[in-house]
């Protein structure tokens, strides 16, 4: 469905709802998957539109979420839904998540933060419990259960978009048997409640200072391991391994007041769930970043590679997986997703200068470094904003301009082939003791597209490199940035 009948069909239901027409139709930031998310707002209600082709995954979520608000659980209460038109509207629980709060904390794990995972481990025990009681999990898609079979869809995944394309060699059989073995004795432990599937800080809401969870429509009856194992070993997370083993006992005193609890054999499962989910987003960021090439799933596989490191030396995986550790311990040791050296790096001559212009007011920028020139990129065939009436006033660092490029252009993606270019000549650069490189990036006006990816590029080269960035947006600061 194209987006302005996505937005007209959206609207037409919250005006249903609220008996009210929406004022503001505003796309939001994507999510990793298909839904297209919108804030819809009138002068007396708000509420979340959302899109998702897939009916069953729709219809797994809404059923769950009247499910789970009946038992007093934290999650977003659903207004009204049109499944057949694949969209639904659902409470809007603001715009920070527990993701935003990791970005926030630096290389220190604060205090407030262990706080607040400390209630979201209590939250998500309620949930595993209370919200898998009498759960219709006919609902479930694609499986209802976190069985032998799902785990390895999970192992091929790792085997062939990580394993085969990082060009890890295995043998496929051995592979097989280890894959099986773990499998059996992870399905030992108690496998009856909700599995939430994906527990990680982008899902989990925080207002008012306390959780909210969502997207759980990959939900199914499992262990009650494998979520605690995603949200404390979520890769790009880093939680120090004491604090870790604080909210594991946190979430099992918790556990303890819901149903009778072995905490030794819970232990002893857990860490072989923590492994199965490394592997699990290991396929994942290898399927994301090495197959379709976004450069920000790369970026999580280091960690979730020190986090099986760390299983390893210490013993924690009781159970024999000769060939699956043997080609972990090749990868890790091999160090070929070891980040550039960032301290290198922002400690070289290099200065990049990076420029937003207008074709048709001012042109290519000249380079003032005497170097020549550099990387000049042509924007105007991404899809513009300010075609649009509610845009031409604002500039790409507006929300509303930032999602309508991210949801309705080709921006990501073009974006990504421009890292990989730039990235290839800033490490080359450094190592030649360069000093200067030039990155232009040009629109009709100057405005919207070009401002956007200008600041992306920016944003990228400081957090990958550390390097001095010089950013300029010439027709814009041309008129102090009133549009």
């Amino acid at each position: 469905m194209a987006s302005v009948a996505i937005e007209q069909s959206l609207s037409a239901l919250f005006q249903e709802w609220a008996h009210e027409i929406p004022t503001l139709v505003l796309p939001l930031a994507p999510s990793g998957s298909h839904r297209i998310y919108y804030r819809l707002q009138s002068k007396h209600h708000v509420a979340i539109g959302a899109f998702n082709p897939n009916r069953q995954e729709n219809e797994a979520f809404t059923s769950f979420s009247h499910h789970f608000r009946g038992q007093g659980l934290p999650v977003p209460e659903i207004f009204a839904e049109d499944l057949d038109q694949h969209i639904y509207l659902q409470e809007d629980l603001g715009a920070t998540t527990l993701y935003s709060y990791l970005l926030q904390k630096g290389d220190y794990f604060p205090d407030y933060l262990v706080k607040i995972y400390q209630r979201v481990v209590e939250q998500l025990a309620r949930l595993q419990v209370l919200g898998g009681q009498e759960l219709d999990y006919s609902k479930c898609f694609p499986r209802t259960d976190f069985d032998k079979q799902s785990m390895l869809w999970d192992f091929n995944y790792f085997k062939y978009y990580f394993l085969r394309l990082a060009y890890v060699p295995f043998d496929e059989q051995a592979l097989e048997e280890d894959a099986q073995r773990l499998a059996d004795y992870l399905l030992e432990t108690d496998t009856s409640h909700f599995m939430f599937r994906d527990f990680q800080t982008r899902n989990i809401m925080i207002k008012g200072g306390e959780p909210f969870f969502i997207d759980y429509q990959g939900g199914r009856r499992g262990a009650l391991q494998y979520d605690l194992a995603s949200l404390l070993y979520q890769a790009k997370a880093n939680i120090p391994e004491d604090i870790r083993e604080d909210l594991l006992h946190h979430y099992l005193k918790t556990l303890n007041t819901l149903l009778p609890v072995d905490a030794e054999k819970f232990v002893s499962h857990y860490y072989g769930y923590v492994f199965m989910r490394c592997v699990q987003v290991l396929g994942a960021y290898g399927f994301r970043g090495m197959y379709e090439r976004k450069e920000h799933f790369l970026d999580s596989i280091p960690y979730a590679l020190r986090n099986i490191k760390w299983l390893f030396d210490n013993d924690k995986i009781p159970v024999k997986i000769p060939a699956l550790r043997k080609a972990l311990e090749e990868l890790i040791a091999s160090k070929q997703f070891e980040p550039f050296d960032k301290i290198k790096a922002s400690s070289s001559l290099l200065t990049v200068s990076i420029n937003s212009f207008s074709y048709k007011q001012t042109g290519v920028p000249a380079d003032g470094s005497g170097n020549g020139g550099g990387f000049v990129f042509d924007c105007r065939f991404i899809h513009n904003p300010g075609r649009y009436e509610p845009y031409k006033k604002l500039t790409g660092r507006d929300e509303a301009v930032i999602n309508f490029l991210r949801h309705h252009s080709e921006m990501d993606n073009y974006l990504q082939d421009i890292f990989r270019i730039v990235d290839l000549a800033v490490e080359d650069y450094i190592e030649r003791s360069f000093a200067n490189l030039q990155v232009n990036f040009g629109c009709t006006g100057g405005q919207h597209r070009s401002v956007f990816a200008a600041d992306a590029l920016a944003k990228h080269l400081k957090a990958k490199y550390g390097i001095k960035v010089v950013l300029h947006h010439i027709e814009q600061e041309k008129k102090n940035w009133e549009n």
